[in-house]
């Protein structure tokens, strides 16, 4: 790979590292603990912390992170548009 590209690969996959580590910190389950959707949106919460967790695994392999980060991001903004979050922050990252 060019080193131009190397260079945008890698501002690009820390930029959605950071997109995730704040939407994990913007969100919080938004039904009820008692109600049967409360286990799915802390479902997606965790799945978004597991994909902050493989992407930082990935080392030098920027591409493999970008992936995880943007898996991450996308079952949280889900999340977010099915109601199952109620945004605590930074609203504006969000699909609302």
């Amino acid at each position: 790979m060019p080193a131009d590209q190397a260079e945008h690969l890698a501002e690009k996959s820390g930029r959605y590292r950071r997109l995730l580590d704040q939407a994990i910190a913007a969100l919080e389950p938004a039904p009820d603990p008692e109600t049967p959707m409360h286990p799915a949106a802390s479902r997606l919460l965790a799945e978004g912390r597991a994909a902050l967790l493989r992407g930082s695994a990935e080392g030098d392999d920027d591409a493999a992170a970008l992936a995880w980060y943007s898996y991450g991001f996308g079952w949280l903004d889900a999340g977010v548009q099915a109601g199952l979050f109620r945004i605590i922050a930074s609203r504006e990252i969000f699909t609302v």
